[in-house]
């Protein structure tokens, strides 16, 4: 196969689930996401050459989409939000709408995170295995599992109480 081919299917198979873990890091800002994407896959790119197989496919596309993500944040000290504000559920609205509001209170409550624990648990939302993950963060499985547990309670906390 050549290496075109090999990179088309690479992106073809990666590029949605990176732009949704872009999209997690950019708390909903589709441009951004749009643009970390973009430079992700140039990344892989230009250093197609240089993946010597020491990890998968997917752990090294994760990393780089990683590393892009919280490069810039850092560089940038971009502080994005999400521009909506939370409101209460009540009995009014469709279970749609109520949904969405979930879906947006936790990405606010992702944001809270630590730039490691957002990391894990965007992977982790993305149905990434978490012997792939720990590889890409280069920590412990034993530890991974630890801290998405920890993870998921200071969420459930976060969304239950705004907190």
């Amino acid at each position: 196969m050549n290496i075109e081919k090999q990179f088309t299917e690479i992106y073809n198979t990666y590029a949605p689930k990176v732009f949704r873990l872009c999209l997690g890091y950019a708390s909903g800002d589709e441009d951004l996401a749009n643009e970390w994407q973009q430079e992700t896959f140039i990344k892989v790119w230009q250093h197609r050459k240089s993946f010597e197989g020491k990890s998968s496919i997917s752990t090294w596309v994760y990393r780089i989409a990683t590393n892009i993500c919280l490069g810039d944040l850092r560089k940038s000290k971009k502080q994005i939000q999400i521009n909506k504000d939370i409101e209460q559920t009540d009995s009014e609205g469709t279970e749609s709408e109520k949904q969405e509001v979930l879906i947006e209170k936790m990405y606010q409550c992702i944001n809270q995170l630590t730039q490691d624990n957002k990391s894990i648990i965007l992977l982790e939302l993305e149905n990434i295995p978490q012997a792939t993950i720990a590889e890409t963060l280069g920590i412990a499985h034993g530890a991974l599992r630890t801290r998405l547990n920890r993870i998921r309670k200071s969420l459930l906390k976060c969304i239950t109480n705004g907190k």
